[in-house]
């Protein structure tokens, strides 16, 4: 009776492929493509415990709230930090893209792309998030996977691909062959950590302290991860750390170059690393097919060339980086024998409907 109902209501479920990530939460539907590409931040009233804004509208609050409204990101390194508001989060999500649905609406098939070396606890945590937001069936798959199927490379190839994912939050590297990753790094360096590289650098040159979200802005204009052939300048503005007093100062991509070198160095470093521990049959693949960058990281000035330079292997930006594991985990829900051997585990499910 269950499986009946199950196929019957599933019929009019609205399925989605998520990619939860440090930075941004995208969301995809089979009947309207990307619904949703907004930042995961909650601004929550810590003394009523009340959630006043989600997504895009909580990140304009970023660095603007009074003391008792705080601006929370409920993930960490591309995991769950704080359960109950990731959950309230994806509520909020789940709500806006069924708000079209009047009378009843079943609970979605979620396949959802996660971080490599994900704790066990935290693989549940992920999943019980989802199931509390009104997920049925829910899927995780790693990141750099969903990634390579984003971008239409054939996974279950005998051939070797090198995937690099920069997110917000961690970067993921996987040589993924025959439907599986062969070998793989995951680090705590992304694009939140070379913000914070810029924020320190104004601090320790300038005696200024900028905004998360300026650092963000300056990165996105400048940021270079390799000598600029023609220096841009950008003017900012934060808090004199002598005086108090606002202050502005102008900030060059040189500049910018230097202060993301160390971490630029350390994902450039890993990627070396990766292709030295992968059998010589793959290696010899990825030689050919060249490394594949996804996720915001890869839209970072020079950071190809660099990678590039480095390997002694072509590197390739994938179109529309920002966007490669949800149109995966899009593809996947179209094709359920591909989704049932790339997941990382079997589904959980916990509800009929």
């Amino acid at each position: 009776m269950i499986s009946f109902l199950e196929s019957f209501f599933g019929r009019f479920a609205h399925d989605l492929g998520i990619d939860l990530g440090t930075a941004n939460t995208l969301v995809y539907t089979k009947e309207k493509g990307i619904v949703i590409n907004e930042p995961s931040v909650v601004a929550v009233n810590i003394r009523t415990d009340q959630i006043l804004a989600v997504g895009q509208e909580a990140y304009r609050m970023v660095g603007r709230t009074p003391a008792h409204i705080v601006a929370n990101k409920p993930l960490v390194d591309g995991v769950i930090s704080d359960f109950e508001v990731s959950e309230k989060m994806l509520k909020y999500f789940f709500r806006k893209v069924n708000k079209e649905t009047f009378l009843f609406s079943p609970r979605p098939r979620v396949v959802i792309g996660i971080p490599l070396d994900v704790t066990e606890v935290e693989r549940k945590a992920v999943e019980d998030a989802v199931h509390s937001a009104g997920g049925r069936e829910v899927y995780l798959i790693e990141q750099p996977m969903a990634a390579a199927i984003g971008a239409r490379l054939p996974v279950q190839d005998s051939r070797g691909w090198l995937v690099v994912d920069i997110g917000g939050g961690t970067t993921d590297i996987a040589v993924i062959s025959l439907g599986g990753i062969v070998t793989s790094r995951s680090l705590k360096i992304a694009g939140n950590e070379l913000n914070d590289d810029i924020i320190k650098f104004s601090r320790d040159y300038f005696n200024v302290l900028l905004g998360e979200r300026t650092g963000e802005h300056i990165k996105i204009k400048i940021g270079t991860a390799e000598h600029p052939t023609e220096p841009l300048y950008m003017k900012v503005r934060g808090r004199d750390l002598l005086t108090g007093l606002p202050k502005e100062i102008i900030i060059d991509s040189l500049q910018i170059r230097d202060a993301l070198s160390k971490s630029v160095r350390t994902i450039v470093d890993s990627i070396r690393s990766t292709i030295e521990s992968t059998p010589p049959e793959l290696v010899a693949d990825i030689a050919e097919n060249g490394i594949l960058l996804t996720g915001g990281g890869a839209l970072l000035k020079g950071l190809d060339r660099l990678i590039a330079e480095a390997t002694g292997i072509p590197v390739i930006i994938a179109e529309d980086p920002l966007t490669c594991v949800v149109r995966g985990t899009a593809i996947l829900l179209d094709d359920i024998d591909l989704l049932k051997r790339v997941a990382s585990m079997e589904p959980q499910q916990r509800y009929p409907l």
